[in-house]
């Protein structure tokens, strides 16, 4: 027995694996959809386990807020980012951490059992695990608080990377998504994983070294958080027909120059760079499934030319929108 959780209202067993240390160290990308579904909810996940390392993305759903059992028998290194939700886990050797909505941070521990307490319907989260060779591997040479980090965990020391939880900001958003949707075959996605894997782990280990010299200026409530964030959701989900910043901040419940910067101050960027980046994202994603033309794509984006899109397109990417959409055919 790898990992299980069970519900603590039934003792039902509501997710079970055998995971070994075997399947972290295989030398080739694995990679698995699974969609389990039982009387308390539905936990959607998708997986990949390479070099000594897992990712993991899950999407759950619960009928009700839930307390579950859990135990587990690897030695491993957790990155986890709550995308979605808030999820608590204490008891046993564990660790004990509750991250919010946006939060992120990193966690090693030995064989160890505790409780996992879910307050919220809907959990979304991405994890990268990591045995204790890959981490120490990956990790050595980082920052202060890094090398502390992997010298716990060099001697077995149950331990949290850092006190505070991180926020998940706009470059370490946009490197989950990278991986969510990786178009590259097997063989180069392995190699694009483990950059971002590494590339995560550098963003969170800068998260907390600006953590220890800056203070909240502008939020300084989980309420003020809790609206930038959902600004944030619901700006993305009109992405076609975005509000303007008066607009959001009143579909928000917060005033608009606590909003700007507010939003600038959790995600790193402005509202407006965030809007465009999200947008050359999706253009992105439209060019490499060649669902839309370039023309069709400028004109959305709207720019006035095409010129003036390929131009900005390529400053982005160091790649015309033309050359990506020709490279995806091959």
């Amino acid at each position: 027995m790898a990992f299980q959780i069970k519900s603590a209202d039934d003792d039902s067993i509501l997710h079970k694996n055998t995971m070994s240390e075997n399947d972290f160290n295989v030398n080739r990308l694995n990679g698995e959809w699974l969609q389990l579904d039982h009387q308390q909810g539905t936990m959607k996940m998708r997986q990949w386990m390479f070099d000594g390392v897992r990712m993991a993305y899950s999407d759950c759903t619960f009928q009700k807020p839930l307390t579950l059992n859990w135990q587990g028998d690897l030695e491993i290194v957790t990155m986890y980012f709550s995308l979605k939700g808030s999820v608590s886990i204490g008891g046993g050797d564990a660790v004990p951490f509750e991250l919010g909505n946006n939060q992120q941070n990193m966690f090693y521990g030995t064989e160890a059992a505790g409780f996992m307490k879910v307050d919220e319907l809907r959990l979304k989260s991405f994890m990268i695990q990591f045995n204790k060779d890959a981490f120490l591997r990956i990790a050595s040479g980082g920052t202060d608080a890094l090398k502390y980090f992997a010298d716990c965990v060099s001697s077995g020391k149950t331990t949290a990377f850092s006190n505070t939880n991180l926020s998940v900001d706009l470059f370490t958003q946009n490197a989950i998504d990278a991986v969510m949707n990786c178009k590259f075959s097997d063989s180069l996605k392995r190699i694009f994983f483990l950059s971002k894997a590494m590339e995560l782990m550098v963003l969170q280990a800068e998260a907390h070294t600006r953590s220890l010299s800056d203070r909240p200026t502008f939020v300084r409530t989980d309420y003020d958080k809790d609206r930038i964030i959902f600004a944030r959701d619901y700006m993305l989900q009109h992405i076609e027909m975005p509000p303007t910043i008066p607009e959001l901040s009143k579909i928000a419940g917060i005033n608009a120059f606590k909003l700007k910067k507010g939003y600038k101050e959790i995600f790193g960027s402005t509202i407006f760079g965030h809007l465009a980046e999200a947008r050359f994202d999706l253009a992105k994603l439209a060019l490499q499934e060649g669902s839309k033309t370039v023309a069709q794509i400028a004109f959305e984006l709207g720019y006035s030319s095409i010129q003036h899109f390929s131009t900005a397109f390529k400053k982005r990417y160091n790649v015309s929108p033309s050359q990506m959409k020709k490279n995806s055919r091959l």
